[in-house]
């Protein structure tokens, strides 16, 4: 019977082992598996590579084992991020409060947060301060552009029982709207004047403003 052996030659041999000795170990493909072939191969190595994004749903295994009662936070808690828009913050929706009181500095400083622009104008010595106006000023392209934003103004106030104190351009470019209610000791703010400045707030004003230059 005939046996045949095959020797690798001495050069190749060398190739073979320089190529495993040297090449780092970080560097070696590793073994194919069967999920990483054909079509999905792309798709399981990024999953591989990124791992898993955000929170998921819990296993009903593990709502069974009410494993919500052991931990801060609710089993049945939705895995969403609610990002408050204007209109939810804003006062505009809300009817005109009749016979609304005066605000203290506390109470406007906390609505002053729920309109955009818009400062309070305090009167008082410095130990007695109250809020007295809600001011705000836009800046326009020019007198054309500040008489049409009296007129849009006027018409989203129509019909409300409460126009502001002043409204009126100064030249060269800007509009001036204040707001404020009379009372027996002075100008005041109330609710009031808030919800008209949210309404005031909605008015459209982009194409009155002078448009910014972009730099490259």
């Amino acid at each position: 019977m005939a046996l045949s052996l095959s020797v690798a030659t001495p050069v190749a041999a060398a190739a073979a082992a320089a190529t495993t000795t040297t090449r780092p170990s970080f560097l070696r493909s590793p073994p194919a598996s069967p999920l990483r072939r054909g079509r999905m191969s792309t798709v399981v190595a990024m999953a591989d590579i990124l791992g898993d994004f955000g929170a998921r749903d819990p296993f009903p295994e593990e709502i069974e084992s009410k494993f919500g009662e052991k931990v801060l936070g609710n089993v049945d808690t939705l895995h969403q991020i609610l990002i408050p828009t204007l209109s939810a913050l804003s006062l505009a929706r809300l009817p005109l409060q009749p016979g609304a009181e005066a605000l203290s500095l506390d109470d406007a400083r906390g609505l002053l947060l729920k309109v955009v622009g818009w400062r309070l104008v305090l009167s008082g010595d410095d130990e007695q301060q109250r809020p007295a106006r809600l001011q705000c000023v836009w800046k326009v392209r020019d007198e054309a552009c500040g008489r049409e934003l009296i007129a849009r103004i006027g018409a989203a106030l129509d019909g409300a029982a409460h126009a502001p104190a002043a409204l009126e351009f100064e030249a060269p470019n800007e509009v001036r709207a204040e707001l404020s209610t009379p009372s027996a000791d002075g100008d005041c703010l109330t609710v009031n004047d808030f919800i008209v400045a949210a309404r005031i707030d909605k008015v459209k004003t982009l194409d009155l403003i002078p448009k910014k230059r972009v730099w490259a």
